[in-house]
């Protein structure tokens, strides 16, 4: 047997060995809560469950249906879950201490990581929307390498997982960018790990299926570039409406429990509708309607300025002001622009 054959296959053998360590130790935590023996455990962790803070976040109904378990089961599990983090009432002061677990991720430019608070905010989602060439993508492409960076120098020291809908990812993107902040391009693009979505239905079970390996990939940052792009494709017409945004909405809570229970950020970016009918105020708005305008934390509008500068516009944040911020696209990923006199 060659070299190379023998350290891959050593390598093969410490990842299953790490594999089989981690499940023991999250079947053993999910024991420890009372009523739960082994057999209900494996259920749990079949199902991705792999932490009592996810459990706590999740209704008894879904618990029940994903876990395979009964309902009255899943409301004792769900209820000794939340007593067991303490979700159920907290003092302004204790919301606040709990708050300073929430970390930024750098975008690469310091005016827009400034409108966002300190860079794009775990425990959230955090959507980016705009026409095409707006930037989207490329912020995204930025993310999924700052996302590496160490917490000094705005990153989580933490894996991305990108789940590209519109089969705009680009690893040629990744190299330069990582370079620029002084990473390994190799390493860098084996930490990001690409999920293809090609309906609304794998899309969704994209998300339902990572939320197991989450804790194992040390995964910091899940992007979907973009959110409504097969929703959009397939549900037209105003009979299908009703059952887009169902699902829609459901998609979003799933991101929204992921995001809370393993304090990661997840980014969304969304695609663009113009009504003509506008005769005040801008005509372009963005898909989902309020569903999603309702399901995500923090809500930034992009629009091309001159040449490659990009203007991002704060629509919506639970506590900061309304605001703008230039940047620039270059090869090196999102940067600082000066604005022109």
């Amino acid at each position: 047997m060659s070299t190379t054959k023998m350290k891959s296959k050593r390598d093969t053998e410490q990842v299953m060995e790490t594999e089989k360590e981690w499940k023991q130790k999250v079947l053993h935590q999910l024991m420890s809560l009372p009523g739960i023996g082994r057999s209900i455990a494996l259920k749990l962790f079949d199902a991705g469950y792999t932490s009592i803070r996810l459990i706590a976040v999740t209704s008894p109904r879904v618990l029940a249906e994903e876990a395979n378990i009964g309902e009255k089961t899943a409301e004792k599990i769900v209820s000794t879950a939340r007593e067991m983090i303490g979700l159920e009432f907290a003092t302004a002061r204790e919301f606040l201490n709990r708050r300073k677990d929430v970390k930024h991720i750098t975008t690469g430019s310091f005016s827009l990581d400034e409108l966002l608070g300190g860079g794009v905010e775990t425990q959230g989602i955090t959507e980016f929307y705009g026409e095409y060439r707006t930037g989207k993508t490329q912020i995204c492409h930025t993310l999924a390498v700052t996302v590496q960076l160490p917490f000094e120098k705005g990153g989580l020291s933490a894996r991305a997982l990108y789940i590209d809908t519109e089969g705009t990812f680009r690893p040629e993107r990744i190299i330069p960018i990582a370079k620029r902040f002084g990473l390994d391009p190799e390493e860098v693009l084996d930490n990001i790990i690409v999920a293809r979505a090609f309906s609304s239905d794998h899309q969704i079970e994209i998300v339902r299926k990572i939320k197991k390996y989450i804790q194992l990939q040390n995964i910091g940052l899940i992007v979907v570039d973009s959110l409504t792009n097969h929703f959009r494709a397939e549900y037209v017409g105003i009979d299908t409406l009703a059952v887009r945004q169902q699902k829609l909405n459901v998609h979003l809570h799933d991101l929204q429990r992921i995001a809370f229970a393993f304090n990661i950020a997840v980014v969304v970016t969304n695609q663009v509708v113009t009504n003509p009918a506008t005769f005040y105020g801008s005509p372009i708005s963005a898909i989902g309607g309020h569903i999603l305008a309702h399901n995500v934390t923090t809500r930034i509008s992009l629009r091309k300025g001159k040449g490659t500068k990009r203007i991002a516009k704060l629509e919506d944040s639970p506590y900061l002001p309304e605001s703008e911020a230039v940047f620039e696209i270059s090869d090196e990923g999102i940067k600082d622009s000066e604005l022109e006199d």
